[in-house]
């Protein structure tokens, strides 16, 4: 259902809302409730699985669940909304995007980790994003055969989920 408001008190709906049901309202183009904890709930189990380890796969053994989080949003989601990195003569600067680096510091070797690129907050992620990673997730997850109970459980809300918002 979407909702307009158009002023204090009064809104449009593309389907009327049922008396004496509670509704939660959230913003359309941001991300929503549902969508946090299906990202939060699948990166959870996805770790947990151990499945993600495999060689050639861009994650590390051994890694943190944080450092499994970040890492997948940098793969699998938004990655880097910016970039920090240092000149050849100590000053600290910012790029927004990786090409803004200088060529001299982005292309050589022993400059590379003076580059530091800051990762988009999931709460910053649009809805689109959101949607875009929570897709790829599941995608990589059935690729390397995650099939626990609880990732069962994690499809079933969310199939009921989009039954129910794509009902009537």
């Amino acid at each position: 259902m979407n909702i307009l408001v158009t002023g204090p008190g009064t809104f449009h709906a593309d389907v009327q809302p049922e008396v004496g049901k509670l509704y939660s309202l959230e913003p359309a183009y941001s991300g929503t409730g549902a969508q946090n904890r299906a990202f939060h709930g699948l990166v959870t189990e996805y770790w947990k699985s151990g499945a993600w380890s495999y060689q050639g796969s861009g994650y590390r053994e051994g890694m943190t669940f944080d450092e499994f989080r970040d890492t997948i949003k940098k793969i699998l989601g938004a990655g880097f909304e910016s970039y920090v990195y240092v000149t050849d003569d100590g000053k600290i600067k910012k790029a927004k995007q990786f090409d803004d680096i200088p060529e001299h510091i982005r292309k050589a070797p022993d400059r590379r980790d003076r580059i530091m690129g800051r990762l988009k907050s999931w709460s910053d992620y649009t809805k689109a994003e959101r949607k875009r990673t929570i897709n790829n997730v599941l995608s990589e997850m059935d690729q390397v055969g995650v099939d626990t109970p609880k990732y069962r459980e994690i499809l079933a809300g969310m199939s009921k989920l989009w039954e129910e918002r794509n009902a009537g």
